[in-house]
């Protein structure tokens, strides 16, 4: 069966350029006792007939809009199961808490005349995981490159990387999302385009040129919200009002990183009481303390994402920590590795390995819901390769399978029903 092709047609704004039908899906091949394991991949794609947005991401065009795989979970190995084709580039994906929501943030700079990237709602098919467009709303600033949904299930978090600027997007009841509640810009003075901490002769000087939001997710209580701004070296800290969906800067409203090292993404520990984040630039990670009662952050530990004796270039993407909080994983591109590190019983990290991403420039990576598999999505290869957790060492081994995906940004994973 193949996957579907949508033509699409202009549109209102506020419906954005896509094909509003539903995904079919192939008959499972992996469904168990468990049910379907699903899997969709955000990626950066070219523009559809009629779409006129600005590319923020090179090289741009390879993707077709958000892929849906279905997922053997003994081997990992994922087979096509349909494409919703969107033309621009749904580069973060994100599920609400029972998986019948999809939202993806569309990493443009512009539609039609209008300086904004956007943020679509899809409601997901419960049997098949299949998609339908429910709306696409203003993601509150050019180039959104990270959204999630928080713990409290009412509203949408997005980064927006070259709008420099956060916001809050209201869920509505049917799962579609309203105006943003709340817009906050950047301000400040951007750190220089040579970083503190980057490895020897390191020429990876890339967001230093004027305000760039990142990431934003809120700590697990819901209480606290935390950004980075690459181009600040900042990680900024808001107090979320659960109820009107807006920010209120922090008693201490932001943390500092060294001049140029650009924190990228951060990773709560499952103690929920430390920390990592990973800065672009300056390939590094630092352990911080986080304070649950005032959202305060207090650096412990700076330690390279680079195995020893490292030199030259290299931009710094991912970061996870194990369910177990037994280990910490850091992306490299350029060097193409994932570091991996030990987490000691008062949080320090310790260096323990690194694995080939077996592709080039990998943008993220993600593990399966039981933790069995990692899945990195090599963005300048176009594939997704699939590697063995070994949960008591924290080492990766690769199981040999690619899946061919244009572009893949990022990857998030659906348990379905049961196909019994």
């Amino acid at each position: 069966m193949q996957s579907p092709s949508h033509t699409s047609s202009r549109r209102r704004f506020i419906h954005l350029a896509a094909a509003a039908t539903s995904v079919p899906l192939l008959p499972s091949a992996a469904a168990g006792r468990e049910g379907k394991l699903m899997a969709y991949v955000g990626t950066y794609t070219s523009p559809l007939k009629n779409m006129r947005p600005t590319q923020v991401d090179l090289p741009p065009g390879n993707g077709r809009g958000i892929h849906l795989f279905e997922v053997d979970r003994a081997t990992g190995a994922m087979s096509a199961a349909g494409v919703y084709e969107m033309g621009n580039s749904p580069s973060c994906l994100a599920f609400n808490a029972d998986q019948s929501r999809l939202y993806s943030g569309n990493e443009t700079e512009r539609v039609g005349e209008d300086e904004s990237g956007t943020v679509s709602s899809f409601a997901v098919d419960p049997k098949t995981g299949g998609l339908t467009l429910l709306n696409s709303v203003r993601s509150g600033g050019k180039g959104p490159a990270h959204l999630t949904v928080h713990p409290g299930g009412k509203f949408v978090l997005v980064a927006n990387y070259f709008g420099g600027s956060v916001a809050v997007l209201p869920i509505l009841a049917d799962g579609r999302l309203g105006e943003a509640t709340d817009v906050k810009k950047d301000t400040g003075k951007v750190g220089p385009t040579r970083a503190t901490n980057a490895a020897p002769g390191s020429f990876a000087f890339s967001g230093h040129d004027q305000t760039h939001a990142h990431m934003i997710e809120a700590d697990p209580s819901g209480k606290w919200v935390l950004h980075v701004d690459l181009g600040l070296d900042q990680i900024l800290v808001w107090r979320f009002d659960a109820e009107n969906g807006t920010l209120t800067p922090a008693e201490t409203p932001f943390v500092s990183l060294p001049p140029g090292d650009g924190p990228r993404h951060f990773a709560f520990h499952p103690s929920r009481h430390w920390l990592y984040s990973i800065q672009e630039e300056g390939s590094t990670v630092v352990l911080f303390d986080f304070d649950p009662q005032n959202g305060r952050l207090t650096a412990r530990q700076t330690i390279s994402s680079l195995p020893p004796g490292y030199a030259g270039s290299n931009f710094c993407s991912e970061i996870l920590v194990s369910a177990d909080g037994r280990f910490v994983y850091a992306g490299n591109r350029l060097h193409d590795s994932i570091g991996i590190f030990a987490v000691g019983a008062d949080g320090t990290l310790t260096y323990v390995a690194e694995e080939w991403t077996r592709g080039d420039y990998p943008r993220s990576f993600t593990f399966d819901p039981a933790g069995e598999h990692l899945y990195c999505c090599n963005q300048r290869a176009d594939h997704i390769a699939v590697f063995q957790v070994d949960k008591s060492s924290g080492r990766l081994s690769f199981t040999g399978h690619y899946t061919p995906v244009g572009n893949p940004s990022q990857i998030v994973f659906r348990e379905g029903a049961s196909s019994r």
